[in-house]
């Protein structure tokens, strides 16, 4: 009999998959140690390292921003899915803190624009769907305003923030337009969705680059901006994360856009696009670079947040079906790539994840060039909310997956015959 070290890689994935189901079976979420389940695991560990959950994102004191909304609806699906309390009350605690009476939301203000801190507002409404405290729909409402007063360029896309006119960045549309399509599908106004169908696709046109088949990072429409193309506007280069959160701003959306929607189709194109692009530019490992246009270059690396962002986009996007089955292996092999090159567990059994991008931007008051120097040369740090909150989302889906898959696989195999040859 050959050795295993010869067997098929699928023979190898038949072991990885196997040890998913035990994971992933009733009550698995209740034992001890490395027998739960990666998302139960990542969840547990980050509260024990912040036991405050405003102290999330490293912060000394109380902040409004994305990365708490990110992590902690992570986390509220954690609770959806194993039903421990535990991860509820930690977001709850969060959110009681920073929500006041009134609606009124501690370090928020209307008046700057910025799409950044409408993120954190996603998880009010499950929150005030199970507590029906009053403050958690006043604040909705008061989120929901910011769109009206959101500074625009004349094609009507919004401005990523008040204090960059003109500026469409990736980033944005994952921080305003989930919100808004929950908004209306909650409320009873689906004109807003063709609000959300623009942005998306706004930024698609503005930000394509037809050479590498990527979306950029963002664009200035003015072109007046030192990073900007001076034909095109657009940033230099496609930023791994900026990408990501594209990816999981389109497939969140779509869990409110109605089938029939007009432009729905066209919001598909784009991701399949990206599919696509995400199965040419993954590298021999399952994971994507931080600067992905220059994949390989020296200097540049496998970064941990656009990879657990396109594991878990590509994830949600077979199983909802907006993707063909084929993309299950490239989303296995990301996963694979994750648990392998990023997660690592201390003495303790406390998870982290590594190499991941601290903060990357464009211009601003200690100006971001937007070079390929610039972002290959940004802090990288530990457990940040911007790999944590989308590793748990990946885990979730494969633990999802592989619970609904069991009965039906033989042999391993769970996507498509070219996965052997990939």
């Amino acid at each position: 009999m050959n050795s295993m070290k010869n067997h098929h890689p699928n023979c190898r994935f038949l072991l990885v998959f196997i040890l998913g189901i035990l994971t992933t079976l009733p009550g698995a979420a209740q034992t001890a140690g490395p027998e739960k389940p990666w998302s139960v695991r990542m969840a547990e560990s980050e509260m024990a390292r912040w036991p405050e959950s405003w102290q999330l994102d490293f912060q000394p004191a109380l902040k409004w921003d994305y990365c708490h909304g990110l992590e902690l609806g992570a986390m509220l699906d954690v609770y959806d899915r194993y039903g421990d309390s535990r991860f509820f009350d930690y977001a709850l605690a969060y959110a009681d803190t920073m929500v006041n009476d009134d609606g009124s939301i501690r370090k928020y203000k209307l008046e700057d624009y910025s799409l950044d801190r409408v993120n954190s507002g996603k998880m009010l409404f499950r929150l005030y769907e199970q507590t029906h405290q009053p403050k958690y729909k006043k604040a909705l409402a008061l989120l929901r305003s910011q769109f009206d007063g959101q500074p625009r360029n004349d094609d009507g896309g919004f401005w990523h923030k008040k204090i960059y006119p003109h500026q469409m960045w990736l980033d944005g549309l994952y921080m305003g337009t989930p919100f808004l399509a929950e908004y209306a599908f909650r409320n009873s106004q689906p004109e807003d969705y063709q609000e959300v169908v623009r942005q998306i696709l706004l930024a698609a046109r503005h930000t394509y680059d037809p050479q590498t088949g990527l979306y950029r990072h963002a664009c200035d429409v003015s072109r007046q901006e030192r990073w900007a193309d001076p034909k095109t506007g657009q940033s230099a280069h496609t930023w791994g994360r900026a990408l990501g959160w594209y990816a999981m701003a389109i497939v969140d959306n779509l869990d409110f856009l109605p089938l029939h929607e007009p432009g729905r189709d066209s919001v598909l194109a784009v991701l399949n696009t990206i599919a696509r692009s995400l199965k040419r530019y993954q590298s021999p490992e399952g994971l994507w670079y931080q600067v992905m246009d220059r994949s390989g270059d020296k200097g540049n690396y496998l970064e941990a947040s656009c990879s657990t962002m396109f594991t878990y986009a590509l994830f949600k996007a077979v199983r909802k079906g907006y993707l063909d089955r084929s993309y299950l292996c490239v989303a296995r092999k990301g996963y694979e790539g994750i648990l392998r090159h990023f997660i690592t567990t201390d003495s303790e059994g406390r998870v982290s994840i590594t190499k991941v991008c601290a903060v990357a931007g464009l211009g601003g008051k200690m100006y971001r060039s937007g070079d390929y120097d610039y972002y290959i040369n940004e802090a990288l740090r530990d457990n940040d909310p911007k790999a944590v909150g989308p590793f748990i989302l990946a885990s979730l889906e494969w633990e999802q997956l592989t619970a609904e898959e069991y009965k039906k696989v033989k042999g391993g195999r769970t996507c498509c015959s070219s996965c052997e040859n990939d």
